[in-house]
């Protein structure tokens, strides 16, 4: 996180923390918090399936002093979907109401919503979950443009994530195949999402961050680093 900060990144998340080990005070999982006066503003991404468990680990989290919390609704790992939480969560839209208004009561920092475009091409329901974060008290929405069946294959429909733009007041935050800095650019203007979220794109390149801020400015496109640059930062990261 650190690292792409110096790169520009304005905003980074912890790893997924879940919530039934914050309760169960799992060493491991506090583990995911661990954090430094440098690494701001930092938002906790917290999942699970039950309301009142997410409600007081959003509490514990809250005490950490981070700046937000994002409920993951957008997982597809096996693990988290046979705990009923992560993307699963699209399929039950009364469940999304209860948790994410649980969560925004609990805190006083912003809440914020992590989904997928649905559960599989037959159920698209981005719309319908980001209206219901919305009137239960949500302060910005992350839609990544894929399926939960899809995983992290094929390409991201980001006609999703203006649709979602379209039906929401809050903000949105669009997320999936951001792998050079005009794709960033390219995404807001087909979208109007109000920010990027760059995942794997950023994985062996934290100055993916830098060509965005240049591309979103319209200065010059300059940010891929030399040899002696690459270097550098792979002996940064190591100490």
């Amino acid at each position: 996180r650190l690292i792409v900060r110096s790169q520009g990144c304005s905003l980074a998340y912890t790893e997924m923390v879940s919530a039934n080990g914050l309760i169960r005070k799992t060493a491991k999982t506090y583990e995911y918090l661990k954090t430094c006066a440098d690494d701001r503003p930092l938002g906790a991404q917290i999942f699970g399936a039950d309301p009142s468990i997410m409600a007081k680990a959003a509490r514990i989290v809250e005490d950490t002093g981070v700046d937000l919390i994002d409920i993951n609704m957008g997982c597809p790992v096996r693990k988290v979907i046979k705990a009923g939480a992560g993307a699963i969560l699209m399929r039950d839209p009364a469940l999304v109401a209860r948790i994410t208004e649980a969560v925004k009561k609990a805190v006083k920092i912003p809440v914020t919503v992590k989904i997928r475009s649905g559960w599989n091409r037959s159920s698209i329901n981005a719309v319908e979950i980001a209206k219901i974060a919305e009137d239960c008290g949500a302060d910005a929405i992350t839609v990544h443009a894929r399926t939960a069946d899809q995983g992290y294959s094929g390409h991201a429909d980001w006609k999703i994530i203006a649709e979602v733009k379209k039906s929401v007041k809050i903000r949105v935050i669009g997320n999936g195949d951001i792998r050079q800095p005009q794709d960033a650019v390219r995404m807001v203007g087909e979208t109007s999402c109000d920010a990027v979220m760059v995942g794997r794109g950023a994985l062996g390149n934290p100055w993916i961050f830098k060509g965005i801020s240049q591309v979103l400015n319209g200065r010059e496109i300059n940010y891929l680093p030399s040899l002696r640059q690459r270097r550098e930062m792979i002996e940064n990261h190591w100490k």
